[in-house]
Parts: structure tokens; C-alpha cells; sequence
């Protein structure tokens, strides 16, 4: 077996992760559509189990090539931090279809929703409420997640360990608001285009939520087992740009959607 290359770049090992990750993906999709016509969900729930099943074990190889054997170079890591650069870039983008739409359809709204904004019979939510208390949730998070990133850089294990378990406990508070706000909501999805936009807009800045949350929670798991030093972390750094930018979106949402599209 090879031991030794001549150059600092980490070729990877054949993985069969690619592969279930595209069945586990195909099989979710057509599970929502049965869902969304048939309201039977076991072919959800396959999908999602071998994604979850995927990842765990694909992140699993990721850490050990990273942590243990060594793999991920000084080469390598400026590479990983300009794919997760482009990724991020390409989430910003993602977001601006939304807010497009929302604009497109509130600054000239037509004759069919009554050339008003909101919409006649839709009745909007108070910004002043959970929407207000959530962006006092995100912006401590984005503290915390700060005050773990320098706590980390100073090699001080126990404050970063605090630091990142609050950051989690935020993002779950979050989550759990959200939800509560939706199930108290008096328009759905299919409410003219205020709710489409609305619904697309915060749901998948949920999904985010929750993706980044994930994140972080791993990071904290593989902080508490040593995983990372003061001059090497690079799967902490990404999940905090990650949940920098998750912050930053929420903001133009709580803006433009909350208090100036009420």
C-alpha cells in the first residue's frame, strides 16, 4: 500500500457513500410524492434513514481522514475553505430567488389579490412578537458561536465546550418557536402568493436552522473528544460561516417579510 505521495493533495479512497446518498436522495423524493398524493409516508421514512445512515458514516471517514490519518494538508484545507466559500455563495443566491419573488410580487401587487399588500384575508403576523424574539435568539447565537471560535483559538477547552452548547440550545429554541409560530398561523402555503413567498422563504431558512444547528452539535461532539487544536478546525470554522450567514439571511427576512411586508 502507498504511504507516500509527492504532492499535498488528499486523493480519496473509492467510497460507496456518493452511490447511497443518490438512492437515499431519489427514494425521499419519490416518498414526498406519494406522500403529498396518497398521504403514505413509510417510503419517506426509507429515504430519510438511508441519507441519515449516509451521512453519519460519510462524516465518519471525513473525520477519521482528517483527524487521524492526517489527509487534510494545509493544501487541502484552502480548498475545502473556497468550496465552502462557493457553497455559501451559492445559498446567498438561493435566497435572492425568494426575495425576488416576494418583492416582484409586493411592490406591484396585481388585480387577482386585490392591489393590495398584504393580500385581502390574509392576516399577517406581528413582528413584535416571536418574530422579534427569534431575531434576539439568532443574533446571541452568532455571539456565542463567536466567543466559541476565539475561545477555540486561545485553546480554552471548557468555554468553547459552553459556548457551542449554548449556540445549540439557541438554534433548537429557534426551531421550536418557528414551529410554534407556523401551527398558530391563520394562512397556509396555498394563500395567494403572500403565503407561497412567506411559507418558501421561512421554511427553508428553517431547514437551515436545522441543518446548521446539526452542525454545530457535531462540531461540539467532536470538540468534547479532542478533536480540534487552537491552529486546526476547519469543520468548526465552516459551520460557523455557515451559521454567520444563517443569521445574516434571517435579518433580511425579519426585514423585509415581518416588519415591512405586514
Amino acid at each position: 500500500m502507498k504511504t507516500h505521495n509527492n504532492h499535498p493533495y488528499h486523493l480519496v479512497d473509492p467510497s460507496p457513500w456518493p452511490l447511497t446518498a443518490s438512492i437515499g436522495s431519489m427514494t425521499t423524493t419519490t416518498g414526498m410524492v406519494v406522500w403529498f398524493h396518497k398521504n403514505e409516508m413509510y417510503i419517506l421514512w426509507i429515504g430519510l434513514s438511508i441519507l441519515a445512515l449516509t451521512m453519519l458514516q460519510w462524516w465518519r471517514d471525513i473525520v477519521r481522514e482528517s483527524t487521524f490519518q492526517g489527509k487534510h494538508t494545509m493544501k487541502v484545507v484552502e480548498g475545502l475553505k473556497i468550496g465552502m466559500i462557493l457553497f455559501i455563495i451559492s445559498e446567498v443566491f438561493f435566497f435572492i430567488s425568494f426575495f425576488w419573488s416576494f418583492f416582484h410580487s409586493s411592490l406591484a401587487p396585481t388585480v387577482e389579490i386585490g392591489m393590495i399588500w398584504p393580500p385581502k384575508g390574509i392576516i399577517t403576523f406581528n413582528p413584535m412578537e416571536i418574530p422579534l424574539l427569534n431575531t434576539m435568539i439568532l443574533l446571541c447565537s452568532g455571539i456565542t458561536i463567536t466567543w466559541a471560535h476565539h475561545s477555540l483559538m486561545m485553546a480554552n477547552h471548557s468555554q468553547t465546550t459552553k459556548s457551542l452548547f449554548i449556540t445549540v440550545m439557541l438554534g433548537v429554541y429557534f426551531t421550536i418557536l418557528q414551529g410554534y409560530e407556523y401551527m398558530e398561523s391563520s394562512f397556509c402555503i396555498s394563500d395567494s402568493i403572500y403565503g407561497s413567498s412567506f411559507f418558501m422563504a421561512t421554511g427553508f431558512h428553517g431547514f437551515h436552522v436545522i441543518v446548521g444547528t446539526t452542525f454545530i452539535a457535531v462540531c461540539l461532539f467532536r470538540h468534547m473528544k479532542y478533536h480540534f487544536s487552537s491552529k486546526h478546525h476547519l469543520g468548526f470554522e465552516a459551520a460557523a460561516w455557515y451559521w454567520h450567514f444563517v443569521d445574516v439571511v434571517w435579518l433580511f427576512l425579519y426585514i423585509s417579510i415581518y416588519w415591512w411586508g405586514s
